[in-house]
């Protein structure tokens, strides 16, 4: 299947190459921009999203809320923009697509993201298990 979509993406991905970036950008640059993205945007994500359980200030939990939700939409576009560009990157450098651990990284972590965006625009369904759910499962993937 990864050979049925690589004719798609070779003609963008090689209009990225034909852009003068050094080759250890090409290939480090990526990586270490969604280290960021996971580490800080995430990290912040994961912190307020536990100051709404834990807090018992309700001006503290509609602030966190606040946040919580923009950190956790930019995350969602960041890795997923990642996604895309890891993609690409695979592509530039000649490298199998489906057979690659950062094509099912990205996906599963994607994936990650959307059932807790899911589970959190359903309210949780009023239940406390969805809840705790959506708190275990935003963890799981957080760096720390």
């Amino acid at each position: 299947m990864g050979e049925f979509i690589r004719p798609y993406l070779e003609p963008i991905a090689a209009w990225f190459g034909s852009f003068p970036i050094p080759a250890v950008v090409t290939h480090w640059g990526h990586p270490l921009m969604m280290g960021i993205v996971v580490v800080v945007i995430g990290g912040f994500a994961l912190v307020k999203g536990w100051k709404i359980r834990k807090a018992d200030d309700t001006e503290v939990k509609n602030e966190s809320a606040y946040w919580h939700k923009k950190a956790a939409l930019w995350l969602t576009t960041f890795i997923s923009l990642g996604w895309t560009g890891g993609v690409l990157s695979l592509v530039m450098q000649g490298e199998p697509i489906f057979s690659s651990i950062h094509f099912w990284t990205g996906t599963a972590a994607i994936a990650m993201l959307m059932a807790n965006g899911a589970l959190s625009l359903t309210k949780f369904l009023g239940k406390d298990a969805l809840r705790t759910t959506h708190a275990y499962l935003g963890s799981a993937r957080s760096p720390f």
